[in-house]
């Protein structure tokens, strides 16, 4: 995705799920949507294994089936292998982008969205993306 057309997206975005979102927060399936919450994106998390439990201000869903209302960007935290598993839910969930974070990819999952009209972005921070496109780089 080019990249103004990628900062457009994020400009308009207002719903983040995340799909493996943790509590731990060494981990950045927690720091990401952590920092990306206080950015003022409403962040949906998505763990089976902290079900009803309370992230970043909502309550943690087992599913993405669960989620209620539309969802602007769909950001993953899930192991390239387990991605598939989750393709029918993430194309029932509509989200206008899916980002997989860095380390992610899985061609397969990839086509299967971007056939669907669900653009994807693969391989990259969402934090990092958000910081370099709205803050500027960071001072080393």
């Amino acid at each position: 995705m080019e990249e103004a057309r990628l900062k457009e997206r994020l400009a308009q975005a207002r719903t983040i799920a995340v799909l493996g979102a943790h509590k731990d927060p060494s981990r950045p399936a927690h720091y990401v949507p952590k920092y990306l919450s206080e950015q003022g994106y409403r962040v949906l998390p998505v763990n089976p294994r902290f079900q009803g439990e309370e992230l970043f201000g909502e309550r943690v869903v087992g599913s993405l089936l669960e989620l209620q209302g539309p969802v602007d960007i769909l950001d993953v935290f899930r192991p390239p292998s387990a991605l598939m598993g989750h393709l029918a839910e993430a194309l029932a969930l509509k989200p206008g982008l899916v980002w997989l974070q860095s380390g992610i990819r899985n061609p397969e999952f990839e086509k299967a969205l971007e056939e669907a009209g669900v653009p994807v972005v693969a391989d990259r921070c969402l934090m990092v993306e958000h910081r370099r496109l709205f803050r500027g780089p960071l001072p080393l």
